[in-house]
């Protein structure tokens, strides 16, 4: 298929999008674009939500590491499990009781105003850096697989991509995100299970004579029972609970849509059905992973890792399957944009700028103010790319994704201390609390090797700062005797 015919054709599908966001944003207000006006239907927020947890980076990331892991993303599966439990039986209810906007106003109500904005900031660093570094990556592939044959610069396709998402959320915000990511979430979907039925096919397989054969070959393998290894079972399952409590339970992006929901029951409903297809979906992407790389080798591909889902369906896939490819892989890349930009606006309105209590600006002027700040995370997400592009090498994007890991520690620290204790804290002291955890957490990591001998820390580093920030706020705090304490 020529790369003008496939570009027409991404940019009807964008146009669909653009057709979902008129219908959704019709008469939309503040509380459309912040909350969805909490009418959302459980069912679309649980299956849009899919798409923005996995990302146009898992959509190639995850097979391709299959040839070096096995399964054993299985096990970090396993701790998600047990994460999106704890979200939806402890902080949800949480939420609903106190009635939230920002999730952030609880650390308001419970430790103070700069406990919130300190917890507020982290999000805000977060996911500006991990949602625009997830951009650049996927932006890239578009322009390295596309658009260079067509002679289009890299900085107009960036700019092209954020104008799209600018587009289709500057009014809706959550009400139209939730409609998107549904239709989003769908043709990833179909792309995976296309691109997996063909290459059954190719191989002449059935399911379980395809997983015999990933068996004989190693890529099957799920457990890893070497404690030193930062893959060790305990770790990964311990740290994919965590990794979920606070990159999902806690995360102004993900509650702004659990929250849109009507009722408690509706929003717990959501995410349990979550779980279920996103355990699903995840070890879909590991099947195909195995796929590939049983295909690999038969056809005299020698791309590994990110590259090589791409260097097969381009090289190897009839047009149609392509086409369909193409389609996933925008699919993937919007949710894990348009709902980090639509947060960002959100959290930094309502936890900064204090929109919602300002009595001095009227709904129009709020309205205004938060179109405003729409534009400007727009124009720093391009600049963010167009940094990635100058500076990047896939180490450098490793950094800036584990960077942003750091961050959500101190919210962990954070809305831990708030719920496990009835201690109250010297709040003004609470942003070099937070700034100290991953400060520390850094310098463990650096020398790991001469603390801790041949174990090596993994994706438990977040726990430990969150720990750490915990540790912190117990020695600024004093105990109170407070019946009334929000918790």
């Amino acid at each position: 298929m020529s790369p003008a015919l496939l570009f027409a054709i991404v940019l009807a599908y964008f146009a669909l999008l653009l057709g979902v966001a008129w219908r959704t944003s019709r008469n939309a207000t503040n509380a459309s674009f912040f909350i969805g006006n909490k009418n959302s239907h459980w069912m679309l927020v649980a299956f849009g939500m899919v798409g923005t947890t996995l990302s146009g980076v898992t959509f190639i990331s995850v097979p391709g590491a299959v040839g070096r892991d096995g399964f054993g993303y299985l096990q970090i599966t396993l701790g998600y499990v047990l994460g999106y439990l704890a979200v939806t039986f402890v902080l949800l209810p949480l939420y609903y009781r106190l009635q939230l906007t920002s999730i952030y106003h609880y650390l308001d109500m419970r430790l103070g105003r700069r406990s919130r904005q300190s917890g507020a900031a982290f999000f805000l660093l977060s996911r500006t850096l991990g949602a625009s570094a997830r951009l650049y990556l996927v932006v890239n592939i578009l322009q390295a697989t596309l658009l260079d044959s067509l002679g289009v610069p890299f900085w107009i396709t960036a700019s092209v991509i954020l104008a799209m998402i600018l587009l289709y959320t500057f009014e809706g915000g959550v009400k139209t995100i939730v409609w998107t990511d549904t239709l989003q979430t769908a043709c990833m979907l179909a792309g995976l299970i296309a691109c997996a039925a063909f290459l059954l096919h190719a191989l002449n397989l059935d399911a379980a004579g395809a997983l015999a054969q990933m068996g004989d070959r190693g890529l099957s393998r799920v457990l890893t029972m070497d404690v030193n290894s930062p893959l060790y079972f305990w770790k990964q399952v311990v740290a994919g609970m965590f990794i979920t409590i606070a990159m999902t339970g806690m995360d102004q992006e993900m509650m702004q849509k659990n929250i849109s929901v009507r009722t408690l029951a509706g929003a717990q409903k959501n995410m349990l059905l979550l779980t279920v297809i996103l355990t699903g979906v995840l070890v879909l992407f590991l099947f195909l992973g195995g796929l590939l790389h049983l295909y690999a080798p038969l056809a005299g591909v020698a791309a590994k890792g990110d590259q090589l889902f791409p260097a097969i369906v381009m090289g190897h896939m009839p047009a149609v399957i392509q086409l369909v490819f193409f389609i996933a892989l925008v699919s993937a890349l919007f949710p894990s944009a348009d709902g980090a930009i639509t947060a960002l606006t959100s959290s930094f309105c309502i936890d900064m700028l204090g929109i919602e209590r300002r009595a001095d600006l009227t709904e129009a002027q709020r309205i205004g103010l938060r179109r405003r700040v729409h534009l400007a995370f727009c124009a720093l997400f391009l600049v963010l790319v167009m940094v990635f592009k100058w500076i990047a090498s896939p180490s450098v994007i490793v950094v800036i994704l584990k960077l942003a890991g750091y961050t959500y520690g101190p919210l962990l620290g954070l809305f831990a201390f708030g719920m496990l204790t009835q201690r109250k804290v010297n709040d003004r002291w609470v942003p070099l609390v937070a700034l100290a955890g991953p400060v520390l957490c850094w310098l463990l990591d650096v020398w790991q090797g001469v603390l801790f001998g041949p174990y090596r820390i993994g994706l438990e580093l977040l726990v430990v700062n969150g720990l750490l920030v915990m540790a912190g706020l117990f020695l600024i705090s004093r105990p109170v005797v407070n019946k009334g304490c929000i918790r």
